[in-house]
Formats: structure tokens, C-alpha cells, sequence
């Protein structure tokens, strides 16, 4: 499986994740508002158990978990929300997942297309790039705390499929049906991870060389993900070391 794209090694290093700290809360909190729809017990619930865990790896704390799970079974207001996908290409004909959740869909598809149109892009029907991408878990560990045999030895027993060097960090892969027990297997070893969460991984990525390509991809990407319905953004597309370089100056 190829490595995930430096795009997000880039946003660590300039900061974007704790300037996105309340935003990660907010997301944790509908995915998990999302997932308790299929029932409130995480045992019998195999995608609340993931957006526990996403949600406990980014720190939400424990009552804003069980309100969110509360919300989602209907045993509080606010849990009014809808899970959409959106598909789309992005300058250097790069493929784009946008997955939302929101309350209003028709307000959110005329948002994201807006901001595929205005960032050099185009929003594609349903299927026009989604079968590029398979869905895994993923989660990310700090290479500064952990080491790539430590985390071998804990996962591969566990259902780890992969485990990429990104620089900064190690990311570990697992078939969704594993990522509960491979969660756990981390847990109980005493590893904290940075991210934990079911993700949509490109099966091959296009490499953009072009500093100015790079740039307008960066910039349709930030913008997809500062709006307030978007969940997360999956694409395709990696940096050249020297692109890299360059974009994160």
C-alpha cells in the first residue's frame, strides 16, 4: 500500500492541527452522533466503538462522548444530522472524497461546490471517484515515542495490515472489521496514538511536481476542510520532496 500523502505531514508542521483543535472536537462529536443512529451500545456497535476511539484520540472529553451518544439515539435534541459524500477532481486532475455531515443538505452540496469550482476543481456524480479509494482504519503514531518493530510486533498481531514511515509519524492500517481489536491491542500495550479513525485510502497516488499545482491543491483542500459541515477530505495525490519543501516555506 503506498504511503499517505505529505499534504498532511505539511499541516502538522505549520500548526493547522491545534489551530483545529475545536473543529476535531465538533467532528468527533457528530461522527459519533452518526454512528449511535445504529444504536446506543458501543458492544453492538461496531462503528460507535471506532468513533469513541477517534474521539478519545483527539481528547474529547468523556461527558461530551456520552452527550453526543445520547443525541444520537434521540434521547437528546441535536441530533439532526446527515452523513453525505461528496466526489470531485482537484487541480492536477487529483481525485477528492469530501465527507460531511450535516443538517441542511441542500445548503452544504451548493457550499462544497462552490468551493470545488472556485479552487480550480469540479464536484462529480455520485461513484466518479470513490472506487479509487478503499476504506481502512488508520491510525498515526509520533515516531519521536514509538518505533517501527514496537509497533509491528503489537499490530501485526492485532490485524495491522501496513505500517508507512511519513516522516514525523508511523501510520498503521487495518482492515475496518480489525480496527476495535487493533485499538485495543494498542490500548492495552500503553501506546497513545495521535489519530485513530476509519479512513478512505487511495489505492495508488498521483505525484504532483509542479510548486503552483501544489499550491492550489493545498489551498482547495484548506478550504474544503474549514468548512463547518466537513468531516474530512480524501485525495489522492502525494508531493516530490523538492514540491514539499517548497509548499511548506
Amino acid at each position: 500500500m503506498a504511503g499517505h500523502s505529505k499534504w498532511k505531514n505539511i499541516q502538522h508542521r505549520k500548526g493547522r492541527q491545534d489551530a483545529k483543535r475545536g473543529k476535531a472536537f465538533t467532528k468527533a462529536a457528530k461522527e459519533i452522533i452518526i454512528a449511535a443512529k445504529g444504536g446506543g451500545n458501543p458492544n453492538f456497535n461496531p462503528r460507535l466503538r471506532a468513533a469513541i476511539a477517534a474521539a478519545k484520540a483527539v481528547s474529547l472529553p468523556k461527558d461530551k462522548i456520552e452527550a453526543a451518544i445520547r443525541k444520537g439515539t434521540g434521547e437528546e435534541a441535536g441530533g439532526d444530522f446527515f452523513e453525505v459524500m461528496y466526489e470531485g477532481y482537484g487541480p492536477g486532475g487529483i481525485a477528492l472524497l469530501v465527507d460531511a455531515a450535516t443538517d441542511n443538505r441542500n445548503r452544504t452540496v451548493a457550499e462544497v461546490r462552490h468551493l470545488f469550482t472556485k479552487g480550480g476543481g469540479n464536484m462529480g456524480e455520485t461513484g466518479s471517484v470513490s472506487y479509487m479509494f478503499d476504506r481502512k482504519g488508520l491510525f498515526v503514531f509520533d515516531k519521536e515515542k514509538y518505533g517501527e518493530e514496537q509497533l509491528m510486533e503489537i499490530g501485526l498481531e492485532a490485524g495491522a495490515e501496513d505500517i508507512t514511515d511519513e516522516g514525523d509519524t508511523w501510520e498503521v492500517y487495518c482492515a475496518p472489521n480489525d480496527f476495535d481489536a487493533l485499538r485495543q491491542a494498542f490500548e492495552d500495550a500503553g501506546l497513545e496514538c495521535d489519530e485513530a479513525e476509519l479512513s478512505m485510502v487511495p489505492q495508488n497516488y498521483i505525484t504532483i511536481d509542479d510548486v503552483t499545482v501544489a499550491r492550489k491543491i493545498m489551498n482547495l483542500v484548506d478550504a474544503l476542510e474549514d468548512n463547518d459541515d466537513v468531516q474530512n477530505v480524501y485525495a489522492n495525490f502525494d508531493l516530490s520532496d523538492e514540491v514539499a519543501e517548497q509548499v511548506d516555506e
